[in-house]
């Protein structure tokens, strides 16, 4: 099952992708929120479904893309969690989860414009997968129990600025991965019924050259690892936000140039959807 959320900034509609139809879901609920994550939202669905009681939503297609999920509580992040990608920035695959934290206000639309920071000369692209946690998560006894707490998965493009990251961070990534809109997240949430997690492609392009083309069966920490570990350092809430690491051919490597003003990003996951932004220069979004 496919959920969305189309409309403006602000007054997105949840919907249901059911095949060539959209359906609005406002009759289940108010939006694509951890309330609604939290309570069997494909069972809740695919029965309104049955009945026939939710109305296609008319010119869906004209909509605006919102991100697929109501801003969260939590967006938690895993670093070089792919070894190709550790090597490429210098470092030696981890042994452990590495942890850092963006903002929920980075949370965009799929092809929501992204603003290059004031000041900024390092810009650069993460094709990531996103988890999106159903079921609080504390304490988990093992990974084993991590399905039961996942909601499903999205596309997300991890914008990060790596001078702010690396080189005036103090230490601590977050400073390069909090600018306003730096996530674009979407096309859609789809339920982990869908999605062969484990054996995912994911791909990016700049300008419409090729950047990164990996598979999710090359991370050192799987989804349930992922879930499993970071349960038991914070309290994962319905409707949060996990990023799980991007893999090898980013700007950071030292092999393509960092985004400038005008640059296209293309981020792509096999059966998680297409996402496209524009990046523009600070001083032309004030």
């Amino acid at each position: 099952m496919k959920f969305a959320r189309l409309g403006e900034s602000g007054s997105e509609i949840p919907v249901v992708i059911d095949g060539d139809h959209t359906f609005d879901l406002r009759s289940v609920t108010s939006d694509v929120n951890g309330e609604f994550l939290a309570d069997d939202p494909a069972g809740r669905t695919q029965a309104a479904l049955n009945a026939g009681s939710l109305p296609v939503l008319e010119n869906a297609d004209t909509l605006r893309i919102g991100a697929p999920i109501a801003r969260p509580s939590a967006v938690v992040c895993i670093g070089q969690n792919y070894a190709a990608h550790a090597r490429e920035s210098g470092s030696e695959p981890p042994t452990v989860p590495i942890l850092f934290l963006k903002t929920p206000n980075t949370v965009i639309g799929p092809n929501d414009t992204v603003t290059i920071p004031r000041g900024s000369d390092k810009t650069d692209w993460e094709v990531e997968l996103g988890i999106v946690i159903g079921k609080r998560a504390a304490y988990l006894d093992s990974a084993d129990e991590a399905d039961a707490h996942i909601a499903g998965y999205v596309v997300a493009n991890d914008v990060s600025e790596r001078a702010f990251q690396m080189e005036v961070s103090g230490g601590q990534w977050s400073k390069g991965k909090i600018a306003f809109g730096f996530n674009p997240t979407g096309p859609w949430l789809v339920t982990p019924d869908e999605v062969d997690v484990d054996n995912l492609r994911l791909r990016s392009w700049v300008n419409g050259e090729d950047r990164q083309d990996s598979n999710t069966n090359d991370m050192i920490f799987d989804v349930r690892t992922i879930v499993h570990h970071l349960s038991q350092y914070v309290t994962l809430e319905p409707g949060d936000l996990i990023l799980t690491g991007t893999p090898q051919g980013v700007a950071f490597g030292g092999k393509f140039p960092y985004l400038k003003a005008g640059d296209v990003v293309d981020i792509e996951i096999e059966g998680l959807g297409h996402q496209r932004q524009e990046f523009v220069a600070w001083e032309a979004s004030k």
